[in-house]
C-alpha cells in the first residue's frame, strides 16, 4: 500500500467507530454526553434506553482544509444501554453495558477506496461512574467515568475503514461537573480523555492512534420539571493516527454544535431529540448533519 492510499485510508477512519451516543466519528467525542447524564439517580434505580442516529457527510478535511473530493458517508447507529444505581461507600455509582450496532456507507469512491458499506454489531462498553460529589440540596454535583470498549463487534479486516467494529480496545475516562445558574437553567462541563490499543489487523498493516482529549458542556434550560432545552458544544484535540509506522498528521481540533429537547411524557418515560452540526474540522470527515433521538425507560 502506497503512503497516498494510507492517508486514504486513515482520512476514511472514522467509519470504523460507532458511536455511543455517544457519538463516534473519528472526529468526535468518544462518548458524547448528553444533558442531565452526570445528575445521579438513587440508588436501586434502572435506566433502559435506546439511541438511534442519522448522520450525513460530504466532505473531507485536512489541517483545515476541504479536499478537493467527492466523498459521501452516512451512517445509521443504534445502542442498547443498561445502567443501574446503586450506593459504594456513600457514593452513587452506575456500573453500565453499552451495545452499539448500525451501517455506515461510503457511498462514493475515496482516494483509492471503493464505495462499499458494513453492518452489524459494534464494541460493546462496559464500565460506569462514581460521583464523588453529589448535594441533592444545592443540586451539583461531580462523577468521575471510566468505560472500556471490547473488541469484540464486526471488524473486516479486508474492508479497513469501513467497519462496525475497531479490533481494538479503548479506555474512555470522563470528569464532568453539573450546577444550577439560576432556578431554571444549568450548566454541565465534561472532560474527556481516551487511550487506543493497537488494531494490529488494519488492512495488512498495525494502525495507532495518540490519545484523544476533549470537552463537552451542556447549557439546559428547564422549561418545567417534564421539559428541558438545551444547547450543547463539543470541543476534540489530539488522536492522531498512525498506519506501517507512517503517522498521518490527521490530529484533530474539531468543533460540534448541537440543539435537543427532551421531555418526560410519562413519569418514567422520556425523549429525547437532537440536531446537531460540526462547527469547525480540522482533519476528517465533516458532519453535514446529524439527528438523534433517544428513548429512557425508568425500572
Amino acid at each position: 500500500m502506497t503512503k497516498s492510499m494510507l492517508r486514504a485510508a486513515v482520512a476514511t477512519s472514522a467509519l470504523c467507530v460507532l458511536a455511543t451516543s455517544v457519538s463516534n466519528t473519528v472526529s468526535a467525542a468518544q462518548v458524547a454526553t448528553d444533558p442531565g447524564d452526570y445528575s445521579p439517580a438513587p440508588a436501586g434505580v434502572d435506566l433502559g434506553l435506546l439511541y438511534l442516529q442519522h448522520a450525513s457527510r460530504t466532505s473531507v478535511y485536512a489541517d483545515g482544509k476541504k479536499a478537493p473530493v467527492e466523498a459521501e458517508l452516512t451512517s445509521n447507529i443504534g445502542l442498547l444501554r443498561w445502567v443501574h444505581f446503586m450506593e459504594i461507600g456513600g457514593m452513587i455509582a452506575d456500573p453500565q453495558v453499552i451495545l452499539p450496532f448500525g451501517k455506515v456507507d461510503l457511498g462514493k469512491p475515496l482516494n483509492g477506496l471503493p464505495a462499499m458499506s458494513a453492518s452489524g454489531v459494534g464494541d460493546p462498553i462496559v464500565g460506569g461512574t462514581l460521583w464523588v460529589m453529589n448535594n441533592p440540596n444545592t443540586h451539583k454535583s461531580v462523577g468521575l467515568t471510566a468505560l472500556l470498549s471490547l473488541p469484540l463487534g464486526d471488524y473486516d479486516a479486508d474492508q479497513g475503514p469501513v467497519n462496525v467494529g475497531e479490533n481494538r480496545y479503548k479506555l474512555i475516562t470522563q470528569a464532568a461537573y453539573v450546577t444550577p445558574l439560576t432556578d431554571t437553567m444549568s450548566l454541565d462541563v465534561i472532560a474527556e480523555y481516551t487511550l487506543f490499543g493497537n488494531n494490529d489487523d488494519f488492512l495488512g498493516f498495525t494502525r495507532k492512534q495518540a490519545a484523544q482529549y476533549g470537552y463537552q458542556t451542556h447549557f439546559s434550560y428547564h422549561l418545567s420539571d417534564q421539559t428541558r432545552l438545551a444547547l450543547s458544544w463539543f470541543q476534540d484535540f489530539g488522536g492522531e493516527t498512525t498506519v506501517a509506522d507512517t503517522k498521518q498528521d490527521d490530529a484533530l481540533n474539531n468543533t460540534r454544535w448541537q440543539l435537543g429537547v427532551a421531555h418526560f411524557f410519562a413519569p418514567d418515560k422520556q425523549i429525547l431529540l437532537q440536531y446537531s452540526q460540526d462547527q469547525h474540522t480540522e482533519s476528517g470527515f465533516q458532519e453535514d448533519s446529524r439527528l438523534n433521538l433517544r428513548l429512557l425507560k425508568i425500572f
